[in-house]
Order: C-alpha cells, then structure tokens, then sequence
C-alpha cells in the first residue's frame, strides 16, 4: 500500500519493514502475533525502546509505523480495532539544521574547481546543484538525463511520493552542468548508455547517497573544512538559509524544496537574525533617532 498508493521512498520502505520486523520479534516473545498485538504489548514495547536509550526521533518513527499498521489492518477489516490510539508519541526537540556561512561554501567552490581532472568536473556540478537548487541528495542521484536536456533554465524534480516540482538553476549551476555534460561519457560503465544524469558502475546505475557524501567530505578537507561539518543536506539547508537571508520569501523556498508544509520550512528563518537586526535599526523610529 505504502508503495502502490502513497508512493513511498525505497528507503522508506525499508525503514517501515524494519520497524515493524522490531515490533513482531518483541510481541513474539510475549506469545502474540504481529496482527493481533494488544494495547498493552505495544506500550510494553515504546517503553523498552526507550529503556534501550534510543532517540525519541527513532521511537516517534516506530510508533508512526505502528500506527499506519495497524490503521491500515482497521480498514481493511483484518482487526476491529486500532491499538495504537492511547499511545504517546515522545516528545521531540525541533534540531535546528546544521548551517554553513556562505564563505565556507565559497571556499568549497574553489576547491572543487581546483579538483583535478573530470572528476573534479562532476564534483563542481554536484556541488553546484546540490547548493542552487537544495535539492535532497536522493533527488539528486535520482536524475534523469533527460532532466538535464529540457530548459535549461530549469530542472523538473520528482520528489517524494512522486510529486513533481520545477526547480530554477543558476548561471554557475548551469555552466557546471554543461561543462559536466561534456565529459559524462567517461563515467558510463563499460561505454554502455545510461538514462542517470550520474552513471555509475553500481547496482542502482547511478551515484549513490553514500558516495556523493564520501565526495563531499573528501572536498571540504581540501577546503580547509571540518568534513564533519559537511553532507548533502547540510547544502540544501545552506540553500535554504542563504536564500532567506537574502530576502526571498517563506513560501517561494518551500516550493523549491518541495516541503509540503511550510512549518517545514520555518525551521530556516532562525537565520535571519542578523538580518532582521539590521531592519529594525534601520526602519523602526526608535533606532532612527539621534
């Protein structure tokens, strides 16, 4: 159903398979089936997840598996009753995202046009795109060539559960793609067509969320950058950031980053201190006086 209905990620699936085999392990052991889990057991099991000291974010997740569960098991009528309804979800502090200065991102810039070579090619579009468009890496990899053949002053992104979004691309975004495109064929495996704007010789046909993390941390360590400090979505929240710092408007960046909810989005505007700082000093009547 996640799949066919809701169009949920590969990785999604598998977290959900995942937790749910967690889940079936522990009703098990108290003589019950998966299916036919008591409220009690399942409060039993939230408690032990938490006694094990696991994050309240992967107890949040658990329990959101176990509620889709079981409400999908209510509406198809396989069980008369829903047993997750009196659980509590654990309370989540929101983590503010982790935020790069644009200097930093400057110097990433330079680094990887000094990258040698073609690779050093394809790490310049990589990074172009991930910080003009704060695509999610998964987006990313996940391109068609075909994405990259249209307008040019565009790209169309399909993003979670398969909704589509038109994402603008910057002059250097754009020069990085072409001069990428240039050289794409050395990395196709064995000569042989591709339809991944980033081939790859691995199972998936194209770059993988790991390797274009691996990339990213070898780059900031000649940028002088705790690589620590870097990842793929530490990119697109610099997007988000340096956009609204800039005086873009909320709604315009959600768009972009193809949130769903604009309370999403909010996490960003933490950001604008400084700059809301420099408007009440320059606008409000108190500070304008002498």
């Amino acid at each position: 159903m996640l799949m066919a209905e809701r169009g949920a990620a590969r990785l999604t699936l598998a977290a959900y398979r995942h937790d749910l085999a967690d889940l079936a392990g522990f009703v098990s052991a108290r003589g019950q089936s998966l299916e036919a889990a008591d409220p009690a057991t399942l409060h039993d099991y939230l408690a032990a997840s938490a006694t094990r000291r696991l994050a309240p974010r992967t107890v949040a997740r658990r329990l959101s598996a176990m509620r889709q569960f079981y409400r999908f098991l209510l509406s198809e009528g396989a069980r008369p009753d829903d047993p997750t309804a009196g659980l509590d979800a654990p309370r989540l502090g929101r983590p503010l995202p982790k935020i790069l200065a644009e200097s930093d991102v400057e110097r990433l810039i330079a680094a990887a046009a000094a990258w040698p070579g073609k690779e050093g090619t394809r790490l310049c579009c990589l990074l172009e795109l991930l910080y003009a468009t704060g695509l999610r890496v998964s987006e990313l990899i996940g391109l068609p060539l075909a994405a990259a053949q249209r307008d040019p002053r565009f790209v169309l992104v399909r993003g979670k559960g398969g909704k589509e979004r038109l994402v603008p691309l910057s002059a250097p975004a754009r020069q990085a793609l072409t001069a990428y495109l240039a050289c794409r064929a050395a990395f196709l495996p064995g000569g042989k067509p591709s339809r991944w704007l980033f081939p790859s010789r691995g199972e998936a046909g194209h770059l993988t969320r790991q390797r274009c993390g691996q990339l990213l941390k070898a780059l900031a360590l000649a940028a002088g950058l705790d690589p620590a400090r870097l990842s793929p979505h530490v990119l697109r929240h610099a997007f988000a950031s340096h956009l609204l710092d800039h005086g873009a408007d909320l709604r315009s960046v959600q768009q972009m980053l193809g949130h769903a909810d604009i309370a999403t989005t909010q996490i960003y505007t933490h950001v604008q201190s400084e700059r809301l700082r420099r408007l009440v000093e320059t606008a409000h009547p108190l500070a304008r006086r002498k």
